[in-house]
């Protein structure tokens, strides 16, 4: 069994709490578009465009802040976060909502929570991953590159 370190431990309750926020946000945009009698796909869509910006600010600045010597490209991980986020929140979101409200006949006020089960812990991994990994320093991108030369000679 693979070790989980209190680090990640940490990162994923400070996730938690963005996360909370986070979901509260873009539930409110969410509903309120709803109310107004806006199509569910597309209040989600407006949603998920806005809450992923507010996300990744936080979790840019609060959650996975950079402690090491490698360095992140702001707009190169904010675009990361739009693609990992696309896939939970937009794909699999929407599939979801679909099922839940006009198969299932679940309240389009209701059917966003349940979506929260598969899309926090998938968003966690994701993030810590890809989205927020440190880019490599040159010295070490050219000692990786020279070990596949080497690799292949």
């Amino acid at each position: 069994m693979k070790y989980i370190s209190k680090n990640t431990i940490i990162q994923f309750i400070k996730f938690g709490i963005v996360g909370f926020s986070n979901t509260v946000i873009g539930y409110i945009i969410y509903a309120s578009l709803v109310y107004f009698n806006l199509h569910y796909i597309l209040a989600n869509v407006i949603a998920f465009i806005i809450s992923v910006f507010n996300s990744f600010f936080w979790n840019n600045k609060y959650v996975f802040k950079n402690e090491t010597t490698g360095k992140r490209n702001f707009f190169y991980s904010l675009a990361k976060a739009y693609v990992s986020y696309a896939f939970s929140g937009i794909i699999i979101g929407n599939i979801l909502l679909f099922f839940l409200i006009d198969v299932l006949h679940i309240s389009k006020y209701l059917a966003p929570f349940f979506g929260l089960v598969i899309s926090v812990p998938l968003n966690f991994i994701l993030n810590k991953k890809w989205t927020f990994k440190p880019e490599k320093h040159n010295k070490d991108k050219q000692n990786e590159e020279n070990q596949c030369v080497n690799t292949l000679l």
